[in-house]
């Protein structure tokens, strides 16, 4: 049965109407208006994505601060990502049941609260729990900026503002690193949770003043709902730290990776179980195993996976030569210019037809960008790459919008009940493919390192001529710092061992450029295969009924004309 709403429903234009329970209606507002709904967007938007990006682009001062390894450090932004992406398993339910409102104002006041919290936080365990309930509060700030952003643009328009929305929302990280130096210049790593405070109370008042239109609310909580919730959530959050921390501690090693994916997958298990047999269920599992819905998911994956390049590869071989952060702000303003223009490409290219399109241009970008960048030496240096960011960064504003739109549209002609499953899909292949991109390009440019390494320390020969002479020049360089020579000489050994070691990480990052384009190449050779595919099928099933309609008119007047011949 079709749930009833729980309050009198305002005379709304069929197209006003809300498409689902808990979105607001899509009313038209006066220019003023939508200005107003415009700028509280952009606004909620930069609140809901600056935090985390903050955090990552200041992860070393915060780990200095806190006196943590790189592995515990790594736990401040994975666990944000990890409860972020189980959030949507039930806050969906809470706009539908609440209304998209008090929804707002709920879910900006707890976030408005844990960034007071942020600044009086002294400790490692207390940083964590807060990262892990920000992750969760922050799901319901990036989708009230995308409904004050539809809501500044016509009805005709919204796909476009979708796009746009969603680039913006790619857009926050690089802004966060190029905004970093200076946050970081006065030593005290809290000062990037008071401008995250500060935009929260911003967006607060926001919120207040200029209201979302009014959505439909019905009672739609059922007791089962929590414990799906509560078996699925801790699985989704298992594997986000499996694959947080397998650049950090070589999973070979660490067997409780393993016992975690098992657990993971027990507590899954349990819940498609659960969900499969309900008479309303919260995950619709029947939709998941269509192929429509796998093809979206591993879609959605794909993209975010090969799009991880640009947060690890080339930041990573730069920071490795030495650059610091003040060397890469220009670079990371390169990739943010790169993502709004990606976005507004995305936005005027939008249409149903285009889909396709924008997806197999934007892995081509990430096939061209990654395959530029697999012949760096110890010389590049952060302009080097602008080229080859610049169309990965373009890559990723274009292509969420698309994807998104696309998968709504699949998820819609199921019925208004597959939205939830459709978000916890496409949320949980965002936040997992984020974190297995890094994780499997790292652990593979570790493994090449390690490799490399090894063939370029046998090869140092000292009784070979060039070797010797870098020796040489290595103790000249400490000849007035070191008087003793059996000290100068470990010293230039130290640091020939230390360059070797940088120009094996060099060719480890180029392999791991080069394996994502080959990755990419795959994707995008599968996208469009499955589709010629599909689209090949659908057309011998419609010539097969076509011929089978045919045969059935040739019976039926060849049965007519029995009945009419004379005896």
């Amino acid at each position: 049965m079709t749930p009833q709403p729980l309050d009198p429903l305002p005379d709304w234009d069929p197209e006003e109407r809300p498409r689902v329970p808990g979105s607001p209606a899509l009313v038209k507002h006066s220019p003023g208006r939508r200005l107003a709904y415009g700028l509280v967007g952009l606004l909620v938007i930069a609140t809901s994505g600056l935090g985390t990006g903050l955090v990552s682009a200041n992860l070393q001062n915060i780990q200095g601060h806190l006196g943590l390894t790189s592995s515990e450090a790594v736990w401040l932004p994975a666990v944000y990502v990890m409860f972020n992406a189980s959030a949507n398993l039930i806050l969906f339910k809470c706009r539908q049941r609440f209304g998209i409102r008090h929804f707002a104002e709920a879910s900006i006041a707890a976030y408005v609260l844990l960034c007071v919290l942020h600044i009086t936080v002294a400790d490692y365990p207390t940083a964590l729990l807060l990262r892990a309930v920000a992750g969760f509060t922050a799901a319901p700030m990036s989708v009230l900026g995308m409904f004050y952003l539809m809501q500044a643009f016509p009805l005709k328009h919204l796909g476009r503002a979708l796009c746009l929305a969603l680039g913006l929302m790619q857009a926050m990280t690089p802004l966060a690193w190029v905004l970093s130096p200076s946050l970081a210049s006065t030593g005290d790593f809290r000062e990037i949770y008071r401008l995250e405070l500060g935009m929260a109370l911003l967006s607060f008042a926001a919120i207040v003043i200029v209201k979302l239109p009014q959505g439909i609310r019905i009672r739609i909580f059922e007791p089962l709902d929590f414990l799906s919730f509560a078996l699925l959530a801790p699985a989704i959050a298992l594997v986000g730290a499996v694959f947080a921390q397998m650049r950090y501690e070589w999973w070979e090693d660490n067997p409780w990776m393993a016992y975690a994916i098992i657990a993971a997958m027990a507590m899954a298990l349990v819940a498609v179980l659960i969900e499969h047999h309900r008479a309303r269920p919260l995950i619709m599992t029947r939709w998941l195993g269509t192929s429509d819905a796998f093809r979206f998911g591993m879609g959605a994956v794909g993209m975010r996976f090969l799009l991880s390049e640009q947060s690890y590869t080339a930041p990573g071989l730069l920071r490795t030569l030495g650059m610091g952060p003040d060397q890469l702000q220009p670079l990371y303003a390169v990739i943010f210019v790169g993502t709004i223009g990606g976005a507004i490409i995305s936005a005027l290219m939008f249409g149903p037809k285009r889909v396709l399109t924008i997806l197999g241009l934007s892995i081509g970008l990430v096939i061209a960008g990654s395959y530029l960048e697999h012949n760096a030496t110890s010389l590049t240096r952060p302009h080097d790459v602008y080229l080859s960011q610049l169309m990965i960064s373009l890559a990723a504003g274009m292509f969420m919008g698309p994807l998104l739109l696309m998968g709504i549209m699949k998820a819609l002609s199921r019925g208004a009940d597959h939205i939830i499953t459709f978000s916890v899909l496409f949320s949980l292949s965002q936040g997992i493919g984020g974190l297995a991109g890094p994780a499997v390009l790292g652990t593979y440019q570790l493994y090449r390192e390690h490799e490399y390494s090894a063939v370029i320390v046998n090869a140092l020969d000292p009784a070979d001529p060039q070797v010797a002479q870098r020796i040489r020049l290595y103790q000249g360089a400490y000849a007035r710092a070191i008087v003793d020579p059996a000290r100068r000489d470990i010293q230039a050994r130290t640091l020939l061992s230390q360059t070797a070691t940088r120009e094996a990480n060099v060719r480890g990052y180029n392999d791991a450029s080069l394996l994502n384009s080959l990755i990419a190449f795959c994707f995008l050779f599968w996208t469009f295969a499955s589709d010629f595919i599909r689209v090949l099928t659908g057309g011998m099933e419609k010539a097969r009924r076509l011929t089978r309609r045919r045969l059935s008119v040739a019976r039926y007047r060849r049965s007519r004309k029995l009945r009419t011949m004379p005896l």
